[in-house]
């Protein structure tokens, strides 16, 4: 395969692939396209949280046909192997990989080199490793290494332009998340030509520091080590109200910014008080354990006012819509469930979760709907309703999920109701607790 051509292959599967990632996600947001030159050398450099979505979430919804440079380790014999070279994801050997192995980037390095010297966009991971936490690793040389290799080989007249880039999911591996990309202007090789042959060594630490720097503000980087779980549950807790408190709670890209501020503040206490953060941390953990005691969630306990009137309103909608619900069930669970069990059960790496769930889905998915397209044909006499019936099964599918969390929000909401009507008391108590802690996380933002 020559990576730096156009590939019709590529194209093709990639509507595909995009049709089925549209499914699995409620939204994906692009921040910042204007950024991205059309006619230069391209390296796009994003964080690397989520394994095999990182890359999709970029290759599915921009233009470019970006040529991916991942970790060796994942390109296990197989279909595997297969659909990541049509996806154009090339192998990077590390010493882990076995010392033999390193030889074999000579030809990964020729071949970004050939990307970029024909103005294609190639992808480079500068973190070199995911984290699966909401947390930036330190970046390694291999973006500055890479691009002046090829401004080198090109005797400087590449004009390399490196886009950092930021990806952010509202959960990573749940069914109808969001995903926000987020593109910053770009660092220009340029600029580093000169200190480069000065001094090479100095020149590519001083890239890899830039582009350290011009990333972190695109991604949500909780930099505490000891009390990341708690942070993290702070926010989930806290992150809505610190949202309208700041007047940022308009858009999935204002809220994005609010959680940024809010896990700023969070580093900057633990660093200037150890012993305030501990308490907070303690509280956030003891009114989280409680809420969940009463089979609650804590968005029920911090908004209970219009229950009553929501509780109703749910019950009526779901019995209206559960037809719908029935129809896009009964069709869907069998491969649905299938790939859930299988993906917890043998996937030890929780970062790989929505990776193999992708992979599974469109793989499954159309020859179960292929099947059940069989099952029921003889019901379906004309060609135009059996195309019909095939074409909505996955909206189906999507909406007999939200059915299903609906369900779930109903559920919780009669349980605040039976809460707050026959244990006054305790939820008294609940409520005592959530407004103490909201109360000292609003003396720190």
């Amino acid at each position: 395969m020559k990576y730096e051509k156009w590939s019709l292959g590529y194209w093709l599967f990639k509507q595909y692939v995009r049709f089925v990632d549209r499914i699995i996600h409620h939204k994906v947001i692009l921040n910042g396209e204007a950024h991205i030159p059309k006619s230069k050398p391209i390296l796009f450099a994003p964080n690397h949280q989520n394994a095999l979505s990182d890359p999709m979430a970029i290759l599915l919804h921009t233009r470019f046909q970006p040529v991916w440079l991942a970790r060796a380790d994942i390109f296990k014999p197989g279909i595997i192997t297969f659909l990541l070279r049509i996806m154009k994801i090339m192998p990077v050997y590390r010493m882990r990989d076995g010392k033999d192995q390193l030889a074999k980037n000579e030809k990964t390095f020729a071949d970004s080199i050939k990307v970029l010297e024909n103005n294609c966009a190639l992808a480079l991971f500068p973190e070199a490793a995911h984290s699966a936490k909401r947390q930036m690793l330190s970046h390694k040389k291999a973006v500055p290494r890479i691009v002046f290799q090829a401004e080198e080989k090109a005797e400087n007249n590449l004009d390399i332009h490196i886009v950092p880039t930021g990806i952010y999911y509202s959960s990573y591996w749940k069914f109808n998340r969001s995903v926000l990309v987020n593109f910053e202007k770009p660092i220009l090789v340029n600029d580093f030509l000169q200190a480069y042959r000065e001094n090479p060594s100095t020149a590519i630490l001083a890239l890899r520091d830039a582009l350290e720097k011009a990333i972190e503000p695109l991604t949500l980087n909780i930099k505490s080590k000891a009390n990341y779980e708690s942070f993290e549950l702070i926010r989930s807790i806290y992150g809505k109200a610190f949202a309208r408190k700041t007047g940022q709670q308009k858009d999935f890209i204002s809220c994005f910014q609010s959680d940024q501020h809010l896990v700023r503040k969070l580093d900057e206490l633990e660093t200037t008080n150890n012993e305030k953060t501990d308490q907070i941390c303690k509280a956030a953990k003891s009114y989280d354990a409680n809420v969940r005691k009463h089979g609650l969630r804590s968005w029920l306990v911090e908004e209970p006012g219009s229950n009553f009137l929501k509780l109703g309103l749910n019950k009526l909608i779901l019995v209206i819509t559960l037809p719908f619900f029935a129809f896009g069930f009964v069709f869907n669970a069998l491969p649905f469930f299938a790939i859930d069990i299988v993906v917890r059960k043998k996937v030890k790496d929780f970062a790989f979760w929505s990776t193999f769930s992708l992979v599974l889905g469109f793989t499954l998915f159309p020859i179960v709907y292929l099947l059940e397209l069989w099952a029921v044909s003889a019901w379906l006499p004309l060609w135009w309703h059996k195309l019909l019936f095939f074409a909505s099964l996955p909206f189906a599918g999507k909406l007999a999920f939200r059915w299903y969390i609906l369900l779930l929000k109903t559920i919780g909401r009669g349980r605040l109701f039976f809460l707050k009507s026959f244990k006054k008391q305790q939820w008294q108590k609940l409520k005592n607790q959530q407004e103490q802690l909201f109360d000292e996380l609003n003396k720190i933002s």
